[in-house]
């Protein structure tokens, strides 16, 4: 044999080696003003749009977008957005950024195989905006479906601390005696009984509601039906407090002697209705409860849904707030809150070189997707509405 400046290693049948290189994509997106009843939030903030444009990205702002979470025209401006007044510009963009879903009439203005990621809120979903979605091809994100790597939902998580957070506010704001409350303090000041406060539910809203009325200097139970949520709460607070799985009478009796009740209870479909008309009627009069389930029907039998404007009615003597959307009333905290979470996923996305490999590269990102170039994702919203899907896992891989 010759010789030859190849190993013999070198001279054996090799596998082909193809370059595969990730190439990045330019994102173009749009901002439309939310049109939705008592919408205040907006998706980016100024700064998170000059991440993304540094980066080499587009965004473009329908004129007054941010006006209720603080930030002006001049705000994004600065921070190298473009403004348009112009609404349906932003809605021909490729892909759009918003709080709430689309109508059916902003749907219509949308082009073609656009890529929308906004919040889906299936409880006020009907039909028609799936088959809107269908019709255009287009691929749609939800925010309480985007996963992080802990198997957690961020966007839903960060939502229900504010809300949990709120609702003790809005409580310690009702008690006051020019909300014709009972002109009650929250906390605990020397020689004064403390404000009792009943919690329904253990999760994150339940969570961050027990902090702030400890904060507070309440006095605080916590009821749930689920032991392993009450003992997770009761971990992640590094104290122990009253905690009880719900039994009418143990229920009952807390409920006449405390001052404030939240309710932060989940369903899978409606939250279970836990304390009946007949209950609130034994609780004191003035006393406030604040129903942050509302959104899912609420857990009071006693609760009707209310607005910003009209926050509060009296039932049985009982002060109620039941306005469904609380974070939107903390819009700049809430809007700060979607920021950081999406600002992340869009670098990733356009890192990557679009969605499709973003979401084959990235698990959490894939389980948000609910359309797919006008196919339906997601199993949960094929069986609610009697629609056909399919697996986004046999389509992308």
């Amino acid at each position: 044999m010759g010789i030859t400046p190849f190993s013999k290693q070198e001279l054996l049948p090799q596998e082909e080696k193809l370059e595969i290189a990730k190439h990045k994509s330019e994102l173009f997106i749009g901002i439309p003003k939310e049109t939705s009843y008592q919408e205040r939030r907006i998706c980016l903030t100024p700064d998170a749009v000059s991440s993304l444009v540094c980066h080499g990205h587009r965004v473009l702002i329908e004129s007054g977008a941010g006006k209720h979470a603080s930030y002006s025209d001049k705000d994004y401006s600065d921070a190298g957005a473009e403004i348009t007044s112009d609404t349906k510009k932003i809605f021909e963009c490729p892909m759009l950024l918003k709080v709430e879903p689309p109508t059916l009439a902003e749907i219509e203005m949308i082009k073609p195989q656009t890529i929308i990621i906004s919040a889906i809120q299936i409880k006020t979903r009907k039909k028609e905006y799936f088959e809107a979605l269908k019709k255009k091809k287009i691929t749609a994100l939800a925010f309480e479906y985007i996963k992080d790597d802990d198997n957690s939902f961020p966007a839903v998580k960060s939502l229900s601390e504010i809300a949990g957070t709120a609702s003790v506010l809005v409580a310690a704001e009702l008690m006051t005696t020019s909300n014709s409350g009972n002109g009650l303090l929250f906390g605990n000041i020397t020689g004064v009984r403390p404000t009792e406060v009943v919690i329904l539910g253990a999760g994150t809203v339940a969570e961050y509601a027990v902090k702030t009325a400890l904060g507070l200097g309440a006095s605080v139970k916590v009821f749930d039906n689920s032991i392993t949520k009450l003992r997770r709460l009761q971990n992640n607070l590094n104290q122990r407090i009253f905690t009880s799985t719900i039994q009418n009478k143990t229920l009952l009796k807390s409920l006449r002697r405390c001052d404030v009740a939240i309710g932060a209870m989940r369903g899978k479909y409606r939250t279970p209705i836990v304390v009946t008309e007949d209950m609130v009627s034994h609780m004191k009069k003035g006393a406030i409860i604040v129903d942050v389930s509302i959104d899912t029907g609420g857990c009071f039998e006693t609760s009707e849904i209310t607005t910003h404007e009209n926050p509060t009615f009296i039932k049985n003597g009982v002060i109620h707030y039941c306005v469904p959307n609380i974070p939107s009333r903390y819009s700049k905290t809430a809007s700060l809150s979607i920021s950081n979470i999406i600002t992340p996923y869009l670098l990733q996305i356009a890192n990557d070189g679009g969605i499709e490999s973003a979401i084959r590269c990235d698990a959490g990102l894939k389980n948000g997707v609910y359309f797919y170039h006008g196919i339906l994702t997601n199993k949960t919203i094929g069986e609610w509405f009697d629609l056909t899907f399919r697996d986004i896992n046999l389509i992308v891989f």
